[in-house]
């Protein structure tokens, strides 16, 4: 060979860079989590997607008329949902499996356990009229919320729900335990679906920095209510039914306190621009 004729080809392809332990795009090194990490993320999503199959047996108990059971599995499922936010991000799931949209999973599953698996249950308990007009309510909420669990702005930038976050699951409940009348109910639906599209600021327990320590002890105390109001049905104790509906009033009071200082904000904003 001549001493400066061109080196033989290697036929194998480069090493990409992502091989080389960087991105695909050139970026710095990709970081490589611990196995038992991205273990712990999986099964956090694992844990999220259990709701779904709350959903369905929230359904077969409904049309099995057993409401009561029915509403024990949604408190189940109202117990995942207050948890696995928290779960994952003490997993950062977004780092360990990005892949993975773990925010589109909890729609999925909170559509199922908030909206269509109550609303069955208020149509096999018989708080909607086997009619037309029950028929209309009912798809009222199924509507409201498919629009609502599409919207970006859903979930404000401070952690707070915009319109009506969809608790068919907390009026199913009362409706149940409570042996709310027809009228009261189709009242409920109707104008809970209209607070959909209003755009309102709704606390949201678990994530809301304001206040954080107290809506998050009153939801425990509003879920311990819950429970006993269960243990209780069919004669739920008046002083247990006046707890649950303080939890009501003071969510109702302060949402409407957060959506006052978001306006405070917009305008104070707009007069400094």
């Amino acid at each position: 060979m001549r001493e400066n004729a061109a080196p033989p080809v290697d036929p194998r392809p480069p090493a990409t860079t992502a091989h080389q332990g960087h991105d695909e795009h050139g970026g710095a090194p990709a970081r490589r989590h611990p196995l038992p990490l991205r273990l712990a993320g999986a099964a956090v999503h694992a844990y999220t997607a259990l709701g779904s199959v709350l959903a369905l047996l929230v359904v077969l108990a409904a049309f099995e008329g057993e409401a009561i059971t029915a509403l024990w599995l949604g408190l189940a499922a109202l117990w995942i949902d207050g948890t696995d936010g928290m779960l994952a991000r003490r997993a950062r799931v977004k780092e360990t499996i990005p892949w993975f949209d773990g925010s589109l999973l909890d729609n999925i599953v909170d559509y199922l356990t908030y909206v269509f698996a109550p609303i069955v249950l208020l149509w096999t308990t018989g708080a909607l009229s086997h009619s037309w007009v029950g028929w209309l309510l009912a798809a009222l909420p199924l509507l409201a919320s498919s629009y609502q669990f599409c919207r970006v702005d859903a979930k404000t930038d401070d952690h707070t729900f915009l319109g009506f976050p969809s608790y068919w699951n907390v009026v199913a409940f009362y409706a149940v335990v409570l042996d709310l009348s027809q009228v009261v109910v189709a009242v409920v639906l109707v104008v809970c679906s209209v607070l959909v599209f209003v755009p309102v600021r709704y606390l949201y327990p678990s994530r809301t920095e304001a206040l954080w320590p107290v809506s998050m002890g009153l939801t425990v105390v509003w879920l311990v209510t819950y429970a006993v109001l269960l243990l209780q049905y069919p004669d739920p104790h008046p002083v247990v039914v006046v707890l649950s509906f303080a939890y009501v009033v003071y969510y109702l009071a302060f949402s409407g306190w957060l959506t006052a200082r978001a306006a405070h904000r917009r305008r104070r904003a707009a007069r400094t621009a």
